[in-house]
């Protein structure tokens, strides 16, 4: 693995590529954050920013979720994967935050993850993004980039990558991290063709040296 001093230079390079990076789900507070991000789950942001403006038009709030039924949900996700089962989560976890949070979303890891639908990838990214906490969610695109450029073990899972990321990148940019991350990994370092000709990393990255090669 890199060290920690090479992990934040290959970082950095990352920021300058991508100095806005954001999360780019569409929201306008932590409930249609939350709501945006179970979503998510298999999907793009993009098929996700489609469907939640009417959905949100209808059920504004957890109330009105928790008092639909499922079938009056699945409609308004339809085009999203798993619809069936993320209308179930969306109508449970809404009814478990109006009996256990009043209705709010509480800003804690363990009391997101108690909800339904909410693993810690998906309560890092309301941690970091509705309420500022600092976390690094690991998805897809953090793992590939963790592991291509080695900053943790190619066998690492997926909370061993957040450990590693964590020891090596200081609290106060992990937010900003993970987005950068994500960016990288959407935008240039992609899943199968990554852009490793123009990559200013690639003298820090053995894969895409090795890609390089193979070319």
């Amino acid at each position: 693995m890199i060290s920690k001093q090479k992990t934040l230079i290959a970082l950095q390079k990352m920021m300058d590529m991508y100095p806005e990076a954001h999360g780019e789900l569409v929201h306008k507070n932590a409930f249609e954050l939350l709501i945006a991000v179970i979503l998510s789950a298999q999907a793009t942001d993009i098929s996700v920013n489609k469907v939640t403006p009417d959905l949100f038009a209808k059920f504004p709030d957890p109330a009105a979720f928790a008092n639909a039924s499922v079938n009056e949900i699945i409609p308004y996700i339809k085009s999203i994967g798993l619809f069936r089962n993320k209308a179930k989560n969306i109508q449970l976890c809404s009814q478990q935050l109006i009996a256990t949070y009043d209705g709010q979303v509480p800003a804690s890891r363990e009391e997101l993850m108690s909800l339904a639908g909410v693993g810690r990838k998906t309560a890092n990214v309301v941690l970091g993004d509705a309420f500022g906490v600092p976390a690094i969610a690991v998805d897809t695109h953090v793992e590939r980039i963790s592991k291509r450029l080695r900053i943790c073990k190619l066998t690492a899972n997926v909370i061993e990558v957040e450990e590693t990321l964590m020891k090596k990148i200081p609290e106060n940019l992990w937010i900003r991290a993970h987005h950068t991350m994500i960016f990288f990994g959407r935008y240039h370092c992609t899943a199968r063709k990554p852009n490793c000709a123009q990559c200013p990393l690639l003298d820090m990255c053995q894969e895409g040296k090795t890609i390089m090669k193979n070319l």
